[in-house]
């Protein structure tokens, strides 16, 4: 596959975008639950971006937001990044921890446990949905809070390893008693190697004809 390869259509572009919203859907389902209120996730956008402008919006997301990072690992090779803003911060502190905290960032080691389960349940269902729709042997390994300079920490990855390419997309959460959305931003990066597999693997599949994998 020469690098040309790597670049989806818009029908692969698609096709990934409903297998993340599929594992969204039942994600929302488990965070409802601990939220107490209906929740709806959707990836409206998928893109692929170059490794430089990446790292700035990380770089700009970490000011104002909890970071909770998660490796995948198995016959994927890859790292999801989530947002957590001091509106979810707050919102959920007070609903699942019965705290009255103000919309920071600066959170407790209760809070920061509850971000990290969230964190487990949300990126667990996507992985969980990619393996059994890809038919990979992947899992999510345990989600940490890291504190340092997550840009700097993905520079090496991102720009000195020119050959990883990463597919970022972000998800909306909206609570049902809430007028106006909150965006939750989560990235996916994944090393060029399992991005060729999943391409791979989609291009295997005659999806318009409405071939499903076995």
């Amino acid at each position: 596959m020469t690098p040309m390869d790597l670049h989806m259509t818009e029908l692969e572009r698609d096709i990934i975008r409903e297998i993340l919203n599929i594992g969204l859907a039942r994600a929302a389902d488990s965070f409802a639950v601990i939220a107490q209120e209906k929740v709806l996730l959707e990836v409206p956008n998928l893109n692929i971006v170059s490794g430089r402008s990446i790292l700035e919006k990380v770089r700009e997301l970490q000011e104002q937001h909890v970071i909770i990072q998660s490796d995948i690992r198995g016959e994927f090779n890859g790292t999801t990044l989530m947002f957590f803003s001091g509106q979810h911060v707050q919102r959920l502190s007070r609903v699942c921890l019965r705290m009255n905290t103000s919309d920071s960032t600066q959170i407790d080691e209760m809070q920061e446990s509850l971000l990290l389960e969230i964190s487990n349940i949300i990126t667990g269902a996507l992985v969980t949905q990619l393996a059994n729709i890809l038919k990979a042997n992947i899992y999510g390994a345990p989600p940490v809070n890291p504190h340092d300079d997550m840009a700097k920490a993905l520079q090496s990855l991102m720009l000195d390893r020119p050959m990883v390419q990463p597919l970022i997309f972000s998800v909306i959460t909206q609570f049902s008693d809430k007028a106006n959305s909150v965006e939750l931003p989560l990235m996916i990066f994944f090393d060029r190697d399992t991005f060729e597999k999943i391409l791979e693997i989609i291009r295997t599949y005659d999806f318009m004809g409405g071939q499903q994998p076995s």
